[in-house]
């Protein structure tokens, strides 16, 4: 006889039904999954009412309607809430609705428009609801709290009100998959994975987070439980962290990133690196050649510098390096300060181009070192020179 299928009271009458996909790599064929990643779903049970909170991503609906016809008969559930329209957690909803014969579909006005024509959710079995909506399910009411752009125009929280239980999708998420559910239990990964996860996704919209965390200080949540990776039973953990990486300054840090082609430019970016450190400058260098950009990500969410360096290709920099910057003006972070190194044979082109790149981004540009030729000691002595420049404008931005 197969065992049942694996579910988790977070408290009583509200219980996990989610999915734990251990072994996906790739997140948006973006984004490096090494510790592959969930998506949570929550059944909420009044003494008269049920509501499913999200679904899970396309092949996981058999082990969803699976996990909640352990707990309840499919066909008592009265809504389903749809917190977010992504399809990693709204892919299952015709699914259960089909299922749940007399379910309706709760989102908001934005959110129903997109499960109508993502999900052809009929009319008539969408509610909608805005700020400060409830719904009673006996014993037990459902509150809803707009949180537009986070990470998508549509999105809201849900709040089990009499239980403090926060239910925010994608916000304060992380993509971990674990055979624990809650962030006690699942390790030291937790808030490194957390960080990768909001510079992937939620660093783009920072005027959004900073109101997401204002909302959510304001419920005093007793649990925190998003739709990818742990529950908080600690919520002040992660509102702490997101914080430290949304409001508070950033840190006396930067990150050097740079390609290198024949082993000038690695050798300028080692003597750059040794030169920030050496002024007392947290220093993280990335090879583009080999860097995990969710780690690279993670350290822009905090750091004041970045420094680039990249030889020239064919009169610009080199594609890794041009991506690096793409990356950057696509996720935002709160960085203050660039500078530029880089190395060429029988043509420049890239600093001009990367400077060029850098403008919009609205960074102050330190420093520009572009030598022709092989790494001299006087080549080297000026990287470090470009280092120690960009290690007092650091300490003088964050005075």
């Amino acid at each position: 006889m197969a065992p049942a299928p694996k579910t988790v009271e977070i408290v009583p009458g509200i219980v996990w039904v989610g999915s734990e996909d251990f072994h996906r790599r790739l997140f948006d064929s973006l984004i490096p999954l090494p510790h592959g990643t969930s998506y949570n779903a929550y059944l909420v049970s009044g003494k008269e009412k049920v509501a499913l909170i999200d679904t899970v991503n396309p092949g996981f609906e058999d082990e969803l309607l699976a996990k909640v016809a352990s707990v309840v008969d499919p066909t008592s559930i009265d809504y389903l809430v749809m917190n977010h329209a992504e399809p990693d957690h709204a892919a299952a909803i015709p699914r259960v609705l089909a299922a749940a014969s007399r379910a309706r579909l709760v989102a908001t006005r934005r959110g129903v428009e997109m499960a109508g024509l993502y999900c052809g959710v009929p009319e008539e079995r969408r509610i909608v609801v805005k700020q400060d909506d409830t719904l009673e399910l006996g014993g037990r009411t459902l509150r809803f709290i707009d949180a537009p752009m986070l990470h998508w125009p549509e999105t809201m929280f849900t709040f089990a009100v009499e239980d403090g239980v926060l239910f925010p999708c994608d916000f304060f998420g992380s993509h971990i998959a674990s055979d624990r559910l809650f962030d006690d239990e699942v390790g030291d990964i937790v808030i490194p994975e957390a960080k990768r996860y909001y510079a992937e996704i939620m660093m783009p919209f920072l005027r959004a987070v900073r109101t997401g965390i204002e909302k959510t200080s304001a419920l005093k949540p007793k649990v925190i439980a998003p739709s990818h990776g742990p529950v908080y039973r600690d919520p002040a953990r992660i509102i702490r962290a997101y914080e430290q990486w949304a409001v508070l300054p950033l840190k006396p840090k930067a990150v050097v990133a740079y390609v290198s082609m024949w082993g000038t430019t690695a050798r300028m970016a080692r003597a750059v690196a040794a030169s920030l450190s050496a002024e007392g400058i947290e220093t993280v260098p990335y090879d583009l050649t080999t860097a995990d950009v969710g780690y690279l990500a993670s350290d822009l969410v905090d750091a004041s510098a970045l420094i680039l360096g990249s030889p020239t290709v064919i009169n610009g920099p080199h594609p890794l390096a041009s991506y690096a910057l793409t990356l950057v003006g696509a996720l935002k972070p709160r960085l203050k300060l660039a500078a530029f190194f880089g190395s060429y044979g029988w043509g420049g082109g890239a600093a001009r181009q990367v400077q060029n790149a850098l403008e919009p981004l609205k960074l102050e540009l330190v420093d520009v070192l572009d030598i022709k030729g092989p790494a001299s000691e006087e080549v080297l002595h000026q990287a470090a020179e470009l280092g120690k420049k960009v290690a007092q404008r650091v300490r003088e931005s964050l005075a």
